[in-house]
């Protein structure tokens, strides 16, 4: 191995502003190597280097020492050039390889990029030496940076999913500790209200009454969260599961409102999913019924359909209700989240977020397409579960 920081009486000093470069030249020719240096000192560079001729040697000093380049001749009397790649890639190291060669044919230099070489620069035509080490740098650094980001993002993601989880968990506790005392609360002032409502003053009466309501309404709250916090503690294991049947179990689940509203709901072709059986009939049963009771004048009219796109099955649930402004789109989707006073209509605003936790665990989106008036359109995409290929064929014939 030999140094070349003042090799053959090479004095002349870069210029003040030259990039500082540590190089290692994997070449046989001292002639070629000192050309290569001036040319890089022509071209704006402090340079340091050491120079091999063995993968013995190269293995060695990138071992002990940093650099930011290799140079490296393809043919050596005793290896390749091209074998320090393997060698890099071994040992671990993000280095530029670029190859100086008297001759490289395109298909070869082509064939160079593709097993890891940065680039490659002719011994006929080092003035673009300088340029293309820049060019690797940049690359490096870009690639260095992307890492880092990725490396920061997935630090967060996994911050987030703790964070996540304990909030999760600490709403489940919460709210699944709060029910016994509260339950407590209730009771007694139910009991309170039905011996004493009438026998104290009027506004004793109502001071009770405040209180029996407040109670009935913290527990509704308390088992809306403990609903909303089991979304994300369950439901994680999935099957193949025919939506047509999961619609029919919301339905029958919510035939009393049905009934009462003289609602009528129609359902399209439905396809077959892998999910969560339970979760997919909670989702339907809060979209459907959240278009019975979000009702206008007229008797609600609800159409379920699902069409296919390239990777995923598009479910739209449309009716003839009040309809959502356009500001409030999003907003809906968010937990305790109400758009009416409880006297219009009841409730605390969970269902959507439940819906939207659901679809979101399952690996896809749910949004709403609504003017206030003439209805709303809810949407919701879901992962396409894999069909075999002949299954495929039919499907595509029917379409």
């Amino acid at each position: 191995m030999i140094s070349t920081e003042t090799m053959a009486g090479e004095t002349s000093k870069p210029s003040a502003d030259g990039d500082k470069l540590r190089v290692l030249l994997v070449e046989d020719n001292s002639s070629d190597i000192e050309l290569i240096l001036r040319e890089l000192r022509h071209g704006g560079f402090e340079v340091s280097s050491d120079v091999v001729q063995t993968a013995e040697e190269f293995t060695q000093q990138v071992r002990a020492n940093s650099y930011q380049v290799v140079l490296a001749d393809y043919n050596l009397p005793q290896w390749r050039g091209m074998e320090a790649v393997e060698v890099l890639r071994n040992e671990g190291l993000d280095i530029p390889l670029i190859l100086v060669s008297g001759a490289l044919g395109d298909v070869t230099a082509v064939e160079c990029i593709k097993q890891g070489a940065t680039d490659y620069v002719l011994k006929d035509r080092l003035a673009r030496l300088p340029l293309a080490i820049r060019a690797a740098l940049q690359e490096k650094r870009l690639r260095e940076e992307r890492q880092r980001a990725q490396e920061d993002l997935a630090k967060k993601v996994g911050e987030l999913a703790r964070s996540n989880a304990e909030l999760e968990q600490f709403a489940y506790v919460a709210s699944h500790d709060l029910q016994e005392p509260l339950r407590m609360v209730a009771a007694y002032t139910q009991l309170l209200a039905e011996r004493y409502r009438g026998k104290l003053d009027e506004q004793a009466d109502k001071y009770i009454h405040y209180a029996v309501d407040g109670a009935v309404r913290m527990q509704t709250l308390i088992q809306d969260l403990l609903q909303f916090s089991r979304v994300g503690r369950n439901g994680k294991e999935r099957t193949d599961t025919e939506c047509k049947i999961v619609v029919e179990q919301a339905l029958q689940n919510l035939h009393a409102a049905i009934r009462e509203s003289d609602a009528r709901v129609d359902l399209g072709s439905l396809p077959s999913v892998m999910a969560n059986r339970a979760q997919l009939v909670q989702l339907f049963q809060n979209l459907i019924g959240n278009a019975i009771k979000f009702r206008g004048s007229e008797p609600p009219v609800i159409q379920v359909d699902a069409e296919r796109q390239e990777d995923a099955w598009l479910f739209t649930i449309t009716d003839n209700g009040i309809g959502i402004a356009p500001e409030y789109r999003q907003d809906i989707f968010t937990v305790f989240k109400r758009l009416h006073t409880r006297a219009e209509y009841p409730g605390n605003g969970i269902g959507l977020a439940i819906c939207r936790k659901i679809i979101e665990q399952h690996g896809g989106r749910i949004w709403v397409e609504s003017q206030p008036g003439p209805g709303s359109s809810f949407k919701f995409t879901l992962p396409m579960r894999e069909v075999p290929a002949e299954q495929e064929r039919q499907l595509e014939h029917c379409s």
